[in-house]
């Protein structure tokens, strides 16, 4: 009980700092989310509400990263696997990581309901927090921005939510 407590809370002054975040001036800001021990940035933004993992209907004959479907405070999303999309290989715990886990919608400006599963979530980030690795001269796809550290040291990948919406590959769900 106390857990559920603390997600609540957690959850709450999450909602609150982002909330801020949108309406102070205008600096780079970021949600950090972790799947499959890696760091990834959402666009402050891009990115919608945060949902704890619900059921989610299987829908036939759509790619392995496409889990399906789900009620998310009554609207239909879709809901895809971050890191299974991206190819990140995992041994990962799924009976450990369910209870972490949420659902990040994308910002309802950006006009698709879906919802990208993430392990679990590493609060709100800004610019001021991270330095900008060097680019490297490998291609990447257009949703892909840049690559940050933080003061730990943490490697973090921007993942530019309004890029991937529109991006053929994500939206080409049938197999």
């Amino acid at each position: 009980m106390a857990k559920k407590q603390a997600l609540r809370e957690l959850q709450a002054r999450l909602a609150e700092r982002m909330q801020a975040a949108r309406t102070q001036e205008r600096i780079m800001s970021w949600l950090a989310v972790e799947s499959a021990g890696r760091g990834f940035l959402f666009p402050l933004p891009q990115a919608g509400e945060i949902f704890p993992m619900v059921p989610v209907l299987d829908v036939p004959h759509t790619q392995g990263w496409f889990l399906g479907v789900a009620n998310l405070r009554g609207g239909l999303h879709s809901v895809v696997d971050l890191t299974s999309f991206l190819g990140v290989k995992t041994d990962r715990d799924t009976s450990a990581v369910r209870e972490q886990s949420r659902l990040v919608t994308f910002s309802s400006a950006l006009n698709i309901n879906c919802a990208l599963l993430v392990d679990r979530l590493a609060g709100l980030r800004n610019v001021q927090q991270l330095v900008a690795e060097p680019a490297d001269e490998k291609p990447r796809p257009t949703f892909v921005g840049g690559a940050w550290r933080d003061g730990d040291g943490r490697a973090w990948q921007e993942i530019k939510l309004v890029e991937l919406a529109n991006d053929p590959q994500f939206l080409s769900i049938v197999t």
